[in-house]
């Protein structure tokens, strides 16, 4: 009896170290050929980025300076087919043809201008649902924050950068345009007009407008803060109607050392070119208030309304004069808006 209990006892201690020593089978192994090298937040985002290869009347007012023939990325927000980019690309555009991602080419159309954020909405022609992106928080975007920067090239293949947001600031440009929330995104990507950018979670958070300084680029991301509670507008309305449109007057300006601004140059067909006002004419007040910076002077100049003429005092030969500008809408320059 004994002996049986010591050899039960011997079983059950050694069983554990006869069960730990079979064999056991490997886990699968992913072939290095099926993993894909793009981060996860990149794949969730690509499906719906299109390229847009669009035509522009040659004699439209934007031609002169971007030329009839322009490329650039979009971002499919709506599964019936509605994408944004940035609207340089698609203003005054006669044909637009969207490209996907498996090369498929689509007939689109423009719908809706933002040019007071810089943004547009076209209409890929052809049955949906269409892969939809979502859209983030760009509220919640920091400096440091990672970001990936998605498009496609000429040749429709899939350009991306991972990268972060260097800064949140105000920026004005030349062309009479200010956010005044713009994301500096480092790095630039190679291909950056109407480019997705998204956070770690895929989330759309930015569309890429411009590459700024020298080398090594950064870029300029509008949020998309300023598109999401107006794109329904720009769907239906073609622009967006629930803020007062601005005063435009057609001038190029570079802020000045020193303080105000310095005249580049003229619009084409913008009131300013057909007013006494000449390049090298250096603004130090708009309607009376001075202003030290091309910040200011949008400031002072957008505060009435189109129509309104803009009393500008210029600097030159020594003297400030008061040189008369009448504003004007500029979305009545632009197609669909043009009468």
């Amino acid at each position: 009896m004994r002996r049986r209990v010591v050899v039960a006892m011997l079983t059950l201690l050694l069983t554990p170290a006869i069960v730990l020593a079979v064999p056991r089978p490997r886990p699968p192994r992913l072939d290095p050929r099926d993993v894909s090298p793009m981060p996860s937040f990149v794949r969730r985002v690509e499906p719906a980025i299109v390229a847009l290869h669009v035509k522009a009347a040659p004699e439209a007012p934007s031609s002169a300076r971007l030329g009839a023939r322009r490329f650039g990325s979009a971002t499919i927000f709506d599964a019936r087919g509605y994408a944004v980019t940035v609207s340089y690309v698609v203003v005054d555009s006669v044909s637009i043809e969207a490209r996907t991602r498996d090369g498929h080419k689509v007939p689109a159309r423009l719908v809706g201008l933002d040019l007071e954020s810089g943004l547009g909405v076209v209409k890929l022609e052809g049955e949906g649902p269409w892969p939809v992106a979502s859209l983030g928080q760009s509220r919640d975007a920091v400096p440091g924050a990672l970001t990936g920067t998605v498009g496609v090239d000429e040749d429709n293949d899939l350009v991306w950068v991972a990268g972060s947001v260097r800064a949140i600031r105000r920026f004005s440009a030349a062309w009479e345009y200010m956010l005044e929330r713009g994301m500096v995104i480092t790095p630039a990507s190679p291909s950056w007009s109407g480019n997705a950018v998204v956070n770690e979670r895929g989330e759309v958070i930015g569309i890429a407008s411009l590459r700024l300084g020298e080398p090594p680029h950064v870029h300029l991301a509008i949020p998309v803060e300023r598109f999401t509670p107006v794109k329904e507008e720009l769907i239906v309305a073609g622009r967006v109607t629930s803020r007062p449109a601005r005063p435009w007057i057609g001038l190029y300006t570079a802020g000045r050392p020193g303080g105000g601004v310095v005249i580049e140059g003229f619009a084409p067909v913008g009131p300013a070119g057909r007013s006494d006002l000449r390049a090298g004419d250096h603004i130090v007040r708009v309607n009376g208030v001075t202003v030290a910076s091309q910040e200011e002077f949008y400031e002072q100049l957008w505060r009435g309304q189109p129509g309104d003429v803009i009393q500008l005092g210029v600097h030159r030969d020594g003297a400030v004069r008061d040189i008369a500008v009448p504003s004007i809408d500029r979305y009545r320059l632009y197609r669909p808006f043009a009468r």
